[in-house]
């Protein structure tokens, strides 16, 4: 199981409640539910998480499936929600 950081931008920070966190996980689906699971009972991190694209050692994870991103040890995923303006 990878090791890594997840951090939280704009709209992703505020929902979290931190600018990032430590993390474990194999894939970038196991990482989103494990930090999912430490706020149930709150959605908001859940809603903003739909709407986000992701980064993975500063390469773009696109439209891959996030059950097939695996992560390795000391990755840094980025969280990035639609931001407005240009």
């Amino acid at each position: 199981m990878a090791s890594g950081t997840i951090r939280y931008w704009a709209a992703a920070k505020e929902a979290a409640g931190t600018g990032e966190e430590q993390v474990e996980g194999n894939t970038l689906a196991d990482v989103l539910e494990s930090v999912l699971a430490r706020r149930s009972g709150d959605d908001r991190l859940a809603r903003v998480l739909a709407r986000s694209s992701f980064l993975i050692d500063d390469r773009p994870v696109g439209t891959r499936a996030h059950s097939g991103v695996e992560l390795t040890d000391g990755c840094v995923v980025e969280v990035l929600p639609p931001f407005a303006g240009g």
